[in-house]
């Protein structure tokens, strides 16, 4: 069994990492990258890094019944360049671990360490007949 922990804490050095570069250019390099499992925590870290460097209020990745992704930002609902099938699919699984949110419905909040402090994050799961969705909600 996997240590959980320690997916969220990869996320927390790949923010720090990310910290300084233009998350959204980086995001939609994410598809090419070989290693699909580090690529989903490499969306989720920049996905918050974008968050608070564009002041949004949520971030939305979905997963439709038959495997698109879409990813869309609350704060003047744009679509976020999609990571693809299989990064997308590694972002839900890892979101979901970190949170132990295993149902078709749950909220949870999460802790990362941004730089000299944190930010909490809600996450939100919901599954249905028509797919899945995560959403990352930012502190107001």
């Amino acid at each position: 069994m996997k240590d959980k922990r320690s997916l969220q804490l990869k996320v927390q050095e790949l923010i720090d990492c990310y910290a300084t570069t233009d998350p959204l250019k980086e995001m939609s390099d994410l598809g090419k990258d070989l290693d699909k499992e580090e690529a989903g925590l490499k969306w989720v870290a920049l996905a918050a890094l974008h968050g608070i460097n564009g002041n949004a209020k949520e971030i939305a990745i979905s997963k439709a019944q038959g495997g698109k992704i879409t990813v869309v930002a609350k704060y003047r609902d744009s679509e976020l360049p999609s990571p693809g099938s299989a990064v997308g699919e590694k972002i839900i699984n890892s979101l979901r671990g970190m949170t132990h949110l295993d149902g078709d419905k749950g909220k949870s909040l999460i802790a990362l360490g941004v730089r000299d402090g944190s930010i909490d994050l809600t996450v939100k799961v919901k599954k249905d007949d028509d797919g899945e969705s995560v959403v990352l909600k930012f502190p107001e």
